[in-house]
């Protein structure tokens, strides 16, 4: 009994602990903003996303099959995230994307360092041949803000004629449509 009387007011000291330090999580992450100044999705990116972009068209799979029929040139860009490390991706699950994409990892993030926006600025003018009306749709999966953010991104860029696949990878799939696998490009 003696046991039983030691341990409970250590129990106490030790939920009351606990429920502390869990409230100050919660309110260390509703204290994190979710856009930047710029307005870019800075956190809590798989969370539900707006209907449409103010900047391009936003895309359902039919719309985005019938773009690819009629606008052949259209380029795809999968901006779905992998860990980068010591100067190179790392491969920490299997990733395949919409057939004919380019996957430009990382760059759907609502803050990119110089090294990243170099990336996106490379690959999309290489993607475009410089032609910044060419048809550009970004897209990452479903309820993810990080196609949102790149779309954003290339419009701030002067990229004019931009989509937005807001289904992704997962509508794509859902459809009956194949995916093939994918590697990121490599940092120029």
């Amino acid at each position: 009994m003696k046991h039983s009387l030691l341990a409970r007011p250590a129990f106490l000291l030790f939920c009351g602990l606990l429920g502390s330090s869990l409230t100050s999580l919660a309110q260390a992450q509703t204290e994190t903003p979710l856009f930047s100044a710029d307005g870019y999705r800075l956190s809590h990116y798989r969370s539900p996303t707006p209907a449409q972009i103010d900047y391009g068209q936003t895309l359902d799979t039919s719309a985005l099959q019938q773009l690819l029929r009629e606008q052949p040139r259209t380029r795809l860009i999968d901006v779905y995230r992998r860990p980068w490390r010591y100067g190179q991706f790392i491969e920490d699950e299997v990733h395949a994307n919409l057939p004919g994409s380019l996957w430009l990892a990382n760059t759907g993030d609502g803050e990119l360092s110089p090294q990243w926006q170099a990336y996106f600025s490379h690959y999309l003018e290489q993607a475009s041949q410089g032609d910044k009306a060419w048809p550009l749709v970004f897209y990452c999966r479903s309820d993810c803000w990080l196609g949102w953010n790149a779309s954003k991104r290339a419009h701030h860029l002067g990229y004019s004629n931009l989509y937005w696949y807001r289904d992704g990878i997962d509508g794509w799939q859902q459809a009956g449509l194949p995916l093939i696998p994918a590697q990121p490009l490599v940092m120029p």
